[in-house]
């Protein structure tokens, strides 16, 4: 489960927990878009981080 802190490994770090703010604002923050933005993309591709980052990316969402 994702709200356990003590089990980290890659099963968290390969999804985005959409209800979790910290993860929506790191991402928000790293790629210069609204957290709203980020809630849409999660909506809209599911919860893997490499779909999430490359939909930001491809629609241009993203100004880095």
């Amino acid at each position: 489960m994702a709200d356990d802190k003590r089990k980290r490994g890659k099963q968290d770090r390969a999804k985005v927990a959409r209800l979790q703010k910290y993860e929506i604002y790191y991402l928000a923050h790293k790629y210069h878009v609204s957290p709203e933005t980020v809630r849409d993309v999660v909506k809209l591709v599911g919860n893997s981080r490499k779909k999430v980052v490359a939909e930001i990316k491809k629609v241009g969402w993203a100004w880095k």
